[in-house]
């Protein structure tokens, strides 16, 4: 059963961080996350932190892989972070369909910006 939904100020900032990252538009993405923000890096391994440590990240990733990300269901967890199911869908950036399907993304909010974001499960189809 699902539980509550967050606050929808949370909901606004996860689903622009989402159109943003869609688009490539870092400075959109980084302006709601913590200056110190944890972010998993799920292409090379390990983590990245602060902005930064994101935009390299994410210009080495775009570099070699089209990935898109569309955010579903957000669910409040007891503890206060926020878990989204999220369709995913990575390309070459020639087109060709590396994977698709589903994944968990879980962020923790401090003060109204993105602080970290795991990755809690993931669900291939291709």
């Amino acid at each position: 059963m699902p539980g509550p939904l967050p606050a929808p100020q949370v909901v606004t900032l996860i689903n622009e961080a989402y159109a943003a990252f869609n688009a490539r538009d870092i400075d959109r993405v980084l302006a709601g996350m913590t200056p110190d923000v944890a972010w998993p890096n799920a292409w090379e391994g390990g983590w990245v932190h602060g902005h930064d440590e994101v935009r390299a990240y994410w210009e080495r990733q775009w570099a070699e892989i089209d990935p898109r990300v569309v955010p579903g269901t957000m669910t409040l967890m007891p503890d206060g972070r926020v878990a989204v199911q999220v369709a995913q869908t990575v390309r070459t950036p020639e087109g060709t369909l590396l994977s698709e399907g589903q994944v968990e993304h879980v962020y923790t909010i401090e003060d109204g910006l993105v602080a970290r974001m795991e990755i809690t499960g993931t669900e291939d189809t291709v």
